[in-house]
């Protein structure tokens, strides 16, 4: 089981893409256009790590049967099934059935109210919304794209941004931990999965997203607290004043939290810390003393 506390930073790049569309904006990359920040939810993250594991095999609760959508008591009802136990079960016998077998629940949480369960499990993993650490243009598509449906082909136009690079902060909680039975490898898949995920996201608007950094501070058994949103303790540096199109025109200075987590160390509060770069980043400066780890060892 989990004994630790963590805060977690996780840096990706994307370019001439569309990372998180606005159904309710004509999917256009979600924005806030008075500071021209793109914004990408904690959701986007998780269903991406979500369908990933599925791919590899994992058993997912929040996920489709068929590929169609269905309820979450079908879901329910096709878990019970195919662990062999009968839809008359104690509540306590489905509630294990689900955390012994559905990784994401054991990752994420759910507020269940299914099949006669009324539970509800926060996530030991949690995802801040990401946000991009420069100003970001946003392209509209002179390409007609056609979008089909049962009865008949509209067309639409597609917008993406021209370069973001964006900063998602998360923790992982020992205490949320317990109760779901999160594990040290659970944990471990959920990083792998994070960075592999979005290498394998092959749609046409999620193509040219790359991870480039994913770091991870580990407390100590008896240290309770957090950081926090470690992105207050980076900063990023513009190399020029008009428009950014590539990492090449950005750096990021972690002077500030190597500061912050030496003085940590110092005080017994930090157990560990591990970084995981990519060959593509450039730029990152003043980066703490760390253990660095492979997150593109396979998953099985």
């Amino acid at each position: 089981m989990i004994k630790n506390n963590s805060d977690i930073l996780f840096l990706f790049d994307a370019i001439n893409t569309n990372p998180n569309g606005d159904p309710d904006q004509e999917n256009k990359p979600r924005m806030d256009y008075e500071t021209k920040t793109l914004l990408v939810s904690d959701i986007r993250r998780k269903r991406d790590v979500r369908d990933f594991l599925s791919n590899k095999g994992y058993a997912i609760f929040v996920n489709t049967l068929n590929d169609t959508k269905v309820t979450m008591d079908k879901m329910l009802e096709s878990v019970l099934d195919k662990y062999n136990l009968d839809k008359d079960s104690s509540n306590e016998e489905k509630v294990n059935i689900i955390l012994d077998n559905m990784i994401d629940i054991r990752m994420f949480g759910s507020a269940m109210a299914v099949g006669g369960i009324t539970k509800t499990f926060t996530g030991p993993i949690q995802m801040t919304w990401g946000y991009s650490l420069n100003p970001v243009d946003i392209i509209k598509s002179s390409s007609i794209v056609t979008i089909m449906n049962d009865d008949n082909s509209t067309f639409g136009k597609m917008y993406k941004a021209h370069y973001a690079l964006v900063a998602h902060s998360g923790t992982v909680n020992k205490f949320a931990a317990a109760k779901t039975r999160l594990t040290e490898n659970d944990k471990n898949l959920f990083s792998k999965a994070l960075v592999q995920s979005m290498m394998n996201n092959l749609t046409h608007s999620k193509q040219g997203q790359q991870p480039l950094l994913y770091l991870e501070i580990i407390y100590s058994e008896n240290f309770d607290g957090y950081l926090g949103d470690i992105r207050r303790f980076i900063k990023s540096e513009i190399h020029k004043e008009n428009a950014i199109r590539s990492i090449n025109d950005i750096a990021v200075n972690f002077e500030d939290l190597t500061s912050v987590i030496n003085d940590m160390k110092t005080k017994g509060y930090i157990k560990d810390v591990i970084i995981w770069t990519s060959q593509l980043a450039k730029g990152f400066k003043n980066l703490p003393e760390a253990r660095m780890v492979d997150l593109l060892l396979p998953i099985k």
